[in-house]
């Protein structure tokens, strides 16, 4: 038997066989660590920009008659309580994990960013329903107020994407915050240009249809959103992964004669998980063929955390119905 285990948690998928089970999980899980920390910064600076202006965007709305900015400071909230949610996630992830739990909380960065897609699906729905009542009464605006506030509103959260921003491609948490700062963004866009319209034209539809628009890219990002969330948690392969390619990388190394059980799956953002069953011929060393199979799965395809089974040729495994 050759076994070669690390300080990582085991993800429990293959059971063990005296007949050659090896783990190789790298420095993913500590470097993740680190990155989570910087993470959380990040959230907590733009966290604390984004509720300092909400209040302004409120009092702005109401005082100008605009829904719009109304509609963007409401946004606003949801996007402090997904900044909050998101922050509370990467704390709980980093929390020591009880025995019954061998993953820890890894999977709560996920969950948030679930959440945070739904809350954007019920954001947008709001400002739909609100602005269909507006198109049918329009009521007066005063633009230029209106166009002032929104900038402020834009500069704020151009600075909180530009704080997220090296963090959206490692973390789908951190990336559903982006995804609410973003959308924040372009509702003071379309207020900016609706303020515009209304000061220049007294074109007051402007207003309920800049919502309309904002609310339909909201709807396109948290779908994205929701429907990669929804992959992770249904232990689908990484969009970024051809398991048939690493099936096939696994089937031509040396003294390999045949792979299967295999899985490939996300744990939470940037830990990628393998297991499988590889049945060696006779004379192969264990040691050696894990040393390679580890090595390759490693440098073609970034997958540190990994369980292989080796089996004899003529090894018959006795399992229940999965």
């Amino acid at each position: 038997m050759a076994h070669d285990s690390s300080h990582a948690p085991p993800h429990g998928r293959s059971p063990g066989h005296a007949h050659g089970h090896g783990h190789g999980h790298a420095h993913g899980l500590h470097d993740a660590g680190g990155s989570r920390r910087a993470q959380r910064r990040r959230l907590a600076l733009t966290l604390t920009l984004t509720s300092l202006y909400m209040g302004a965007e409120v009092v702005g709305g109401l005082l100008t008659g605009s829904l719009a900015l109304l509609a963007d400071a409401g946004h606003m909230l949801a996007d402090a309580g997904a900044l909050a949610l998101s922050l509370f996630a990467l704390w709980l992830a980093e929390q020591p994990a009880p025995a019954d739990r061998t993953y820890g909380y890894y999977r709560m960065e996920i969950l948030a960013a679930l959440a945070n897609g739904a809350a954007l699906v019920a954001v947008a729905a709001g400002l739909f329903l609100e602005a269909v009542e507006r198109l049918g009464a329009p009521t007066e605006v005063l633009g230029a107020p209106m166009m002032a506030i929104a900038a402020g509103g834009l500069l704020v959260n151009g600075a909180g994407l530009a704080i997220l921003h090296a963090g959206r491609g490692q973390s789908l948490n951190v990336r559903g915050a982006w995804l609410h700062v973003m959308s924040d963004a372009l509702g003071s866009v379309g207020a900016i240009t609706a303020g515009g319209l209304i000061w220049a034209f007294d074109w007051r539809w402007a207003d309920p249809a800049a919502t309309i628009a904002i609310g339909a890219l909201i709807v396109r990002s948290a779908w994205a959103l929701l429907r990669e969330a929804v992959a992770v948690l249904m232990e689908g392969a990484p969009g970024h992964i051809d398991v048939d390619e690493v099936r096939s990388a696994l089937r031509e190394t040396p003294e390999v004669e045949s792979v299967h059980d295999l899985h490939v799956w996300t744990i939470t953002s940037g830990i990628v998980a393998l297991s499988c069953h590889v049945c060696a011929a006779d004379d192969v060393s264990q040691r050696e063929l894990l040393e390679r199979l580890q090595e390759l799965l490693r440098t073609r395809f970034g997958i540190d955390h990994v369980t292989i089974q080796i089996e004899p040729p003529d090894f018959q495994e006795t399992r229940g119905v999965v």
